[in-house]
Order: structure tokens, then C-alpha cells, then sequence
């Protein structure tokens, strides 16, 4: 593939906890002719699908990195439910000195779509957390924030490591992806307190920049102003009180 005036090897991962969205996903990468591995918890009978047993995306990631082509450039990561949109664009940023892009995501309804009005401009100039849905970074700066230590925010462990070793990330906003997400404020509280629980494991390993560890120390004191958003700025509020009392007790639950 072609970003202005440079050819870029790529390879996509994409990960898959069953075989839902694969047959899709295989159909999307064909016809945007790159080549691809799909890390999957189910076995399917496709020479570009691999069987993984489902123990997380940090797990997957590690495991398909085996499998990248030496001579790739770039390495993207994908997850299988998404459909992505103006790839190029993202793509394009790696050539004006940014090691590592993640890109916005679309939802059509649900708790997130406020939730990404609120967090995608202050992502823009701040890199709280990332988008893994599609993430694109430079083989090479790939291969020194391996491996992923077990977590749930894999994403946001790839970006801090990456800021902490001096790396350039940018957050792409013209590149998106769709997907589906929470539809009430039950089940966004549970996901705003799996992300939130994820992103504070991620800074047990990484040491990206004061900034961003001085905003998660701040986050649960900050927490009560989300209450202002209505029922979804409640269920934020009470998914993220959540997250910092199992890192304080270290009672996690074994599935969200």
C-alpha cells in the first residue's frame, strides 16, 4: 500500500474472541488487499485465521506477533466487530514523524456516543487513553513495547510504553472506525469500570508522562462533576469508583 509518494508493508492482526464478525473482517481486508492474520478463540478452517485460546487481546497480540513478516513497516491492529474508514489518512501520519496513530470511534447510539463528544477533543491534545479497535505503530517501535503484560487495557499499555520510551503518538480523527457498544447505564457502568480498572493495571507497568499519571490521581476526585452529564455522566461516575476500589482492595472479578 501507498501513502503519498512511499510504499509501506503493512500487516494487520485482528482479533477475535469466536468466530462472530470473522467472515466479515475476511472480506474487508480482501478488498482493501493487505495482508492480515486474524488471532481467533475459536478454531476456523481459513489460511489466514489462527487458533488462540480467548485469554485476552494482550495474550492475542503477543501471540500473533510471531507471526509478522520481517520486513513489515507498520503493524496494525484491528478488532474483528469494526469497520474501518479512510485508512490512508492514518496511515499517512507515520510519514510526518509519528511513530504510533489510534483513531476515533463511531458509534450510532448509546451511552458512548456522549462519551466520545467529551473525551475525543481533550484526546486530541491529551493522550489519556487509546482507541485500540485501530491502532496503527511502526514495526519497529512495535517490537520494543512487546511483550504486554496481562491486562485488560492493552491498548493503553501499547500507548504509555510507547510515550515512555519517547515515542510520537497521534489520536487520527479523520481515520474511524464503526462498532457497537453499550446500549444503557448498567451496562455502560460496567464497561467505564473495566476500562478505568484497565488503565490503572497499564500504569502499574508503564511510566508514560507525569501528566497522564497525575490525571488518573485526580480522575476518582474529579469523578463526582461527571454526575453533570445526567444518567450516563452517573453510570461514568459510578463504574469509575468501582475500578479504583478493586485497585485498592485487589478483588477483581474474573469476567465483566
Amino acid at each position: 500500500m501507498k501513502a503519498g509518494s512511499h510504499d509501506i508493508n503493512l500487516f494487520f492482526i485482528v482479533l477475535a474472541r469466536d468466530q462472530r464478525h470473522v467472515r466479515e473482517k475476511i472480506m474487508e481486508l480482501e478488498g482493501m488487499r493487505v495482508p492480515y492474520l486474524i488471532v481467533c478463540g475459536k478454531r476456523i478452517d481459513h489460511p489466514r485465521v489462527v487458533y488462540r485460546e480467548a485469554r485476552g487481546k494482550w495474550d492475542a497480540i503477543n501471540f500473533g506477533s510471531q507471526f509478522i513478516p520481517k520486513d513489515a513497516d507498520v503493524v496494525v491492529l484491528n478488532d474483528v466487530d469494526t469497520r474501518i474508514h479512510n485508512f490512508e489518512h492514518a496511515l499517512s501520519h507515520l510519514y510526518d514523524g509519528v511513530d504510533l496513530v489510534y483513531c476515533r470511534v463511531n458509534v450510532a447510539r448509546g451511552p458512548q456516543v456522549k462519551f466520545y463528544r467529551i473525551a475525543d477533543p481533550i484526546r486530541k491534545r491529551f493522550h489519556i487513553f487509546a482507541s485500540g479497535e485501530l491502532m496503527l505503530i511502526k514495526h519497529r517501535v512495535f517490537k520494543r513495547v512487546l511483550p504486554i503484560p496481562p491486562c485488560i487495557a492493552e491498548d493503553s499499555y501499547i500507548l504509555f510504553k510507547a510515550l515512555e520510551l519517547g515515542y510520537r503518538a497521534h489520536f487520527c480523527t479523520k481515520t474511524y472506525i464503526i462498532t457497537e457498544r453499550t446500549t444503557n447505564a448498567k451496562e455502560e457502568e460496567a464497561y467505564k469500570a473495566r476500562t478505568t480498572l484497565g488503565v490503572y493495571q497499564v500504569l502499574k507497568h508503564t511510566r508514560p508522562p507525569p501528566w497522564i499519571r497525575t490525571f488518573y490521581a485526580l480522575l476518582p476526585i474529579a469523578a463526582p462533576l461527571l454526575a453533570l452529564a445526567g444518567e450516563d455522566g452517573k453510570a461514568w461516575m459510578r463504574g469509575i469508583r468501582r475500578a479504583v476500589s478493586m485497585i485498592l482492595t485487589g478483588h477483581y472479578p474474573t469476567k465483566f
